[in-house]
């Protein structure tokens, strides 16, 4: 190949297809030794398709993958492959096991070396604490099951860190991250790659940090590369959500102040120590902060609460829900944030995803004729394209499947429905469409309560935000028209 000068990885001509879909049409990709290249395209463009077919977890069409080393030799696959570590956007950490085991074992030779667990442990503790140093310290030992969403994305980004790669493949690593996280992220990824010569591939919907962390982009689009190796300088934001074909959603919706507000029904009342909130009917509440606090207020929302910190009444409902079945039968509903491991049921069809909660709330089993058009309506409405309704997940994008959990609750009678990190991984246009949906379940009654990390769009969609510090405590309940970043900021410790 030529003009692979200094490239640690240089992609041609790359095709890709399942079945009669072809995902990959003839993408051409390159990254420079040392440099934080930003990967940019909307849900279902290619990217995570052309990461697999990099490192070797799926095969390729037509095309060529070239690796090279620091001579601008090039490697034979295998050899290139050993040098690149990824992080998906859906965590690959085994449960039974501690972090600092999750952290070093992926990384022996062979399982039949000699383990030495000191050395093992003090490696996985200085990869960590590159990202927290106070995490590392109070959470080495502990069984990766019993960490938070936030966490384990820490785990798998020290993971990748600690493994000597020369090519770190980053796909939507903030997503689950504190602002101050991926400030700290930022500042190892800036060292590595200018010490030593790390280069990095930052796959995000986040403009703002795209802007903050890489230099240079590409663009996929459709399967296809629309911009090869631009300077980031050169490209407005506009441009760039151009290119990636995300116009066609405005931002013209109806914002907080809509007259969702005038709708009629029982209040929610939630309550702790020197906090009383009060959600009238069609209220969206937004919920800032590091996990500790956000996650105590929702555990006690879903009827999963194991400390009694929350007093949640309503008429009409018991004074707590003892179980997360119980909430969901009386009208409380819940989208997980992990959409991997609690979200998606990746065994059964879309159908089945689509319906799960009606099989709670109904009590009914058997696929009748009106849920599977019920199921078409409610995919049409949320412009998700499938095959078919009896594929699986798989063939949708991260961010259709996200879709697919909102759709759960849509046509349900739900008074409140929660959301976690309802957003979390999809792109601009994707977001202004759940933007929408939720303006629309709160124009029928459905009180809202939205978590996010991503403090500017609690901004955009919400009525009230309640903000907790970094330790878990509530810091203050902000009304609409005293919201700000700097506010959030100053309320939650966490830089905006």
């Amino acid at each position: 190949m030529s003009g692979t000068t200094n490239m640690v990885v240089s992609v041609r001509g790359l095709t890709k297809a399942y079945g009669a879909t072809s995902v990959l049409k003839g993408v051409d990709f390159s990254v420079a030794r040392g440099e934080i290249h930003a990967l940019l395209g909307g849900n279902g463009a290619g990217k995570s398709t052309m990461i697999r077919i990099i490192t070797g977890s799926a095969s390729k069409g037509d095309g060529e993958v070239a690796f090279f080393g620091p001579d601008g030799a090039q490697r034979s696959e295998a050899e290139g492959r050993a040098r690149v570590a990824v992080v998906h956007q859906e965590l690959a950490l085994l449960p039974h096991l501690t972090v600092a085991e999750n952290i070093t074992l992926p990384h022996l030779r062979t399982g039949f070396a000699t383990v030495n667990r000191k050395a093992a442990a003090r490696k996985a503790f200085e990869a960590l604490a590159m990202i927290d140093a106070e995490f590392a310290a109070r959470s080495l030992h502990r069984l990766v099951e019993n960490l938070s969403l936030h966490e384990g994305q820490m785990v798998e980004i020290a993971r990748a860190l600690s493994s000597g790669a020369e090519l770190l493949l980053l796909d939507e690593p903030t997503a689950n991250l504190t602002s101050g996280e991926t400030v700290r992220l930022f500042a190892v990824l800036r060292r590595l790659a200018n010490d030593a010569g790390l280069s990095v591939v930052f796959v995000s919907h986040r403009m703002k940090e795209i802007r903050q962390i890489a230099n240079v982009c590409t663009i996929i689009r459709d399967g296809r590369t629309v911009v090869d190796r631009m300077g980031l300088s050169e490209l407005s934001d506009g441009a760039i959500i151009e290119k990636m074909g995300q116009l066609a959603i405005s931002n013209s919706a109806p914002g907080p102040d809509a007259s969702h507000k005038r709708v009629h029904g029982e209040p929610l009342s939630i309550r702790e120590a020197g906090t009383d909130i009060e959600l009238s009917p069609g209220t969206i509440l937004g919920v800032a902060g590091a996990p500790a606090g956000p996650s105590s207020l929702i555990s006690a929302l879903v009827g999963a609460a194991e400390a009694k910190r929350w007093t949640v009444s309503r008429a009409g409902w018991p004074n707590s829900f003892r179980t997360p079945r119980k909430a969901a039968a009386a009208g409380a509903g819940f989208v997980t944030g992990d959409r991997a491991h609690k979200g998606i049921l990746h065994s059964l069809p879309i159908i089945d995803n689509v319906l799960a909660s009606r099989r709670v709330v109904r009590g009914t089993a058997v696929i009748s004729g009106a849920e599977s058009r019920e199921c078409v309506d409610l995919l049409h409405a949320l412009s998700v394209k499938a095959a078919s309704i009896w594929d699986l997940p798989a063939t949708l994008s991260g961010g259709t499947q996200q879709k697919l959990l909102l759709a759960r609750w849509l046509g349900l009678p739900s008074s409140l429905l929660v959301l976690e990190e309802p957003t979390r991984g999809v792109d601009i246009r994707t977001k202004k469409e759940i933007y929408q949906l939720i303006r629309q379940m709160a124009s029928t009654g459905t009180i809202i309560v939205w978590w996010s990390t991503e403090n500017v769009e609690l901004l955009e969609v919400c009525d009230q935000i309640v903000a907790f510090d970094t330790e878990g405590n509530t810091a203050g309940v902000i009304e609409r028209g005293e919201m700000s970043e700097d506010r959030l900021a100053e309320l939650t410790g966490m830089a905006t």
